[in-house]
Protein backbone atom coordinates (compact mmCIF):
# COMPACT_ATOMS: atom_id res chain seq x y z
CA UNK A 1 0.00 0.00 0.00
CA UNK A 2 1.57 3.22 -0.99
CA UNK A 3 1.82 5.84 1.58
CA UNK A 4 -1.37 8.29 1.85
CA UNK A 5 0.30 11.32 2.06
CA UNK A 6 -2.46 13.53 1.71
CA UNK A 7 -4.56 12.34 4.78
CA UNK A 8 -1.11 12.85 7.04
CA UNK A 9 -1.58 16.41 5.33
CA UNK A 10 -4.98 17.14 6.70
CA UNK A 11 -3.83 15.58 9.85
CA UNK A 12 -0.98 18.23 10.54
CA UNK A 13 -2.94 21.12 8.37
CA UNK A 14 -6.75 20.01 8.17
CA UNK A 15 -7.45 23.47 6.15
CA UNK A 16 -4.63 22.88 3.50
CA UNK A 17 -5.37 19.39 3.51
CA UNK A 18 -8.90 19.47 3.07
CA UNK A 19 -8.33 22.28 -0.25
CA UNK A 20 -5.97 20.24 -1.86
CA UNK A 21 -8.82 17.78 -3.30
CA UNK A 22 -10.76 20.55 -4.88
CA UNK A 23 -11.03 23.68 -7.02
CA UNK A 24 -8.49 25.23 -4.09
CA UNK A 25 -5.83 23.21 -4.86
CA UNK A 26 -3.23 24.82 -6.26
CA UNK A 27 -3.76 27.73 -3.74
CA UNK A 28 -2.84 25.27 -1.41
CA UNK A 29 -0.28 22.89 -2.52
CA UNK A 30 1.89 26.42 -2.95
CA UNK A 31 0.99 26.89 0.80
CA UNK A 32 2.46 23.03 0.84
CA UNK A 33 5.85 23.43 -0.59
CA UNK A 34 6.13 27.13 0.94
CA UNK A 35 5.85 25.42 4.02
CA UNK A 36 8.08 22.80 3.30
CA UNK A 37 10.94 25.01 1.64
CA UNK A 38 10.39 23.46 -1.96
CA UNK A 39 10.15 25.09 -5.18
CA UNK A 40 6.66 26.18 -6.42
CA UNK A 41 7.00 24.11 -9.46
CA UNK A 42 6.96 21.31 -6.99
CA UNK A 43 2.89 21.88 -5.66
CA UNK A 44 2.34 19.47 -9.06
CA UNK A 45 4.35 16.60 -8.28
CA UNK A 46 2.76 14.25 -5.85
CA UNK A 47 5.91 12.06 -5.81
CA UNK A 48 7.80 15.01 -4.70
CA UNK A 49 5.40 16.38 -1.99
CA UNK A 50 5.12 13.14 -1.01
CA UNK A 51 8.76 12.57 -0.23
CA UNK A 52 9.08 15.79 1.42
CA UNK A 53 5.73 15.38 3.83
CA UNK A 54 7.59 11.92 4.71
CA UNK A 55 10.73 13.41 5.55
CA UNK A 56 9.92 16.25 6.76
CA UNK A 57 11.79 17.50 9.76
CA UNK A 58 10.02 18.90 13.38
CA UNK A 59 10.66 22.45 12.08
CA UNK A 60 9.26 21.66 8.91
CA UNK A 61 6.06 20.33 10.38
CA UNK A 62 5.64 23.26 12.51
CA UNK A 63 6.09 25.56 9.76
CA UNK A 64 3.11 23.76 7.56
CA UNK A 65 1.20 23.78 11.01
CA UNK A 66 1.64 27.71 10.85
CA UNK A 67 1.13 27.79 7.04
CA UNK A 68 -2.37 26.02 7.82
CA UNK A 69 -3.25 28.85 10.07
CA UNK A 70 -2.05 31.84 7.71
CA UNK A 71 -3.85 29.61 4.73
CA UNK A 72 -6.76 29.33 7.00
CA UNK A 73 -7.03 33.46 7.50
CA UNK A 74 -6.43 33.74 3.67
CA UNK A 75 -9.57 31.37 3.37
CA UNK A 76 -11.38 33.83 5.23
CA UNK A 77 -10.58 37.07 3.81
CA UNK A 78 -11.50 35.42 0.44
CA UNK A 79 -14.71 34.62 1.48
CA UNK A 80 -14.38 30.97 3.21
CA UNK A 81 -15.59 30.97 6.88
CA UNK A 82 -14.35 27.08 7.42
CA UNK A 83 -12.76 23.90 6.63
CA UNK A 84 -16.97 22.87 6.19
CA UNK A 85 -16.81 25.39 3.62
CA UNK A 86 -13.75 24.54 1.86
CA UNK A 87 -15.41 20.36 2.00
CA UNK A 88 -18.95 21.71 0.82
CA UNK A 89 -17.02 23.41 -2.57
CA UNK A 90 -15.27 19.49 -3.18
CA UNK A 91 -18.52 17.68 -2.51
CA UNK A 92 -20.10 20.13 -4.80
CA UNK A 93 -17.27 19.48 -7.45
CA UNK A 94 -18.10 16.29 -7.37
CA UNK A 95 -21.98 16.40 -7.29
CA UNK A 96 -21.83 18.46 -10.30
CA UNK A 97 -19.68 15.84 -12.07
CA UNK A 98 -22.13 13.09 -11.53
CA UNK A 99 -24.90 15.04 -11.89
CA UNK A 100 -23.47 16.45 -15.67
CA UNK A 101 -22.66 12.22 -16.18
CA UNK A 102 -26.28 11.37 -15.25
CA UNK A 103 -27.89 14.05 -17.66
CA UNK A 104 -25.51 13.28 -20.43
CA UNK A 105 -25.09 9.82 -20.02
CA UNK A 106 -21.78 10.00 -21.24
CA UNK A 107 -19.37 6.90 -21.15
CA UNK A 108 -15.93 8.30 -21.16
CA UNK A 109 -15.64 8.19 -17.15
CA UNK A 110 -16.98 4.68 -17.07
CA UNK A 111 -14.51 3.77 -19.72
CA UNK A 112 -11.93 5.81 -18.24
CA UNK A 113 -12.37 4.23 -14.54
CA UNK A 114 -12.50 0.64 -15.86
CA UNK A 115 -9.16 1.39 -17.82
CA UNK A 116 -7.83 2.75 -15.32
CA UNK A 117 -8.88 0.19 -12.82
CA UNK A 118 -7.91 -2.77 -15.26
CA UNK A 119 -4.37 -0.72 -15.63
CA UNK A 120 -3.61 -0.61 -12.10
CA UNK A 121 -4.44 -3.89 -11.02
CA UNK A 122 -2.83 -5.55 -14.30
CA UNK A 123 0.66 -3.43 -13.60
CA UNK A 124 0.36 -4.69 -9.74
CA UNK A 125 -0.12 -8.51 -10.85
CA UNK A 126 2.65 -8.06 -13.21
CA UNK A 127 4.88 -6.64 -10.85
CA UNK A 128 4.24 -9.22 -8.42
CA UNK A 129 4.18 -11.66 -10.50
CA UNK A 130 7.89 -10.79 -11.42
CA UNK A 131 9.41 -9.90 -8.91
CA UNK A 132 12.24 -12.29 -8.65
CA UNK A 133 13.41 -9.85 -11.65
CA UNK A 134 16.04 -7.72 -9.25
CA UNK A 135 16.08 -4.85 -12.34
CA UNK A 136 11.98 -4.90 -12.85
CA UNK A 137 12.28 -3.81 -9.12
CA UNK A 138 14.38 -0.91 -9.42
CA UNK A 139 12.85 0.04 -12.59
CA UNK A 140 11.39 3.80 -11.92
CA UNK A 141 9.53 3.73 -14.38
CA UNK A 142 7.22 1.16 -13.60
CA UNK A 143 6.83 2.74 -9.88
CA UNK A 144 6.13 5.83 -11.35
CA UNK A 145 3.06 4.29 -13.52
CA UNK A 146 2.32 1.95 -10.61
CA UNK A 147 2.36 5.05 -8.21
CA UNK A 148 0.38 7.21 -10.94
CA UNK A 149 -2.47 4.48 -11.71
CA UNK A 150 -2.73 4.20 -7.80
CA UNK A 151 -3.80 7.67 -7.14
CA UNK A 152 -6.08 7.55 -10.48
CA UNK A 153 -7.47 4.59 -8.69
CA UNK A 154 -8.18 6.01 -5.65
CA UNK A 155 -9.90 9.40 -7.78
CA UNK A 156 -12.18 6.48 -9.51
CA UNK A 157 -13.20 4.64 -6.19
CA UNK A 158 -13.78 8.25 -4.32
CA UNK A 159 -15.83 9.11 -7.52
CA UNK A 160 -18.04 6.09 -7.75
CA UNK A 161 -18.14 5.17 -4.11
CA UNK A 162 -17.54 8.56 -2.10
CA UNK A 163 -15.08 9.05 1.09
CA UNK A 164 -18.19 8.48 3.85
CA UNK A 165 -15.62 6.91 5.98
CA UNK A 166 -12.98 10.21 5.56
CA UNK A 167 -15.83 12.53 5.80
CA UNK A 168 -17.51 10.82 8.97
CA UNK A 169 -13.64 11.11 10.89
CA UNK A 170 -13.22 14.54 9.63
CA UNK A 171 -16.42 15.26 10.89
CA UNK A 172 -15.68 13.84 14.13
CA UNK A 173 -11.92 15.57 14.39
CA UNK A 174 -14.15 19.18 13.50
CA UNK A 175 -16.51 19.02 16.06
CA UNK A 176 -13.88 17.85 18.78
CA UNK A 177 -11.70 20.74 17.91
CA UNK A 178 -14.70 22.78 17.98
CA UNK A 179 -15.38 21.73 21.50
CA UNK A 180 -11.37 21.85 22.70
Amino acid sequence: MSFDWKALVKSIAPTIGTALGGPLGGIAGLALTKALGMPDDAAKDDNSLSAAIQGANPDQLLALKKADQDFAVQMQKLGFENIEALEAIAAGDRANAREREIKTQDWTPKVLAFLITIGFFSLLGYLIHNSANAALNNSQVLNVMLGSLGSAWIGVVSYYFGSSAGSARKTELMSAKSQG
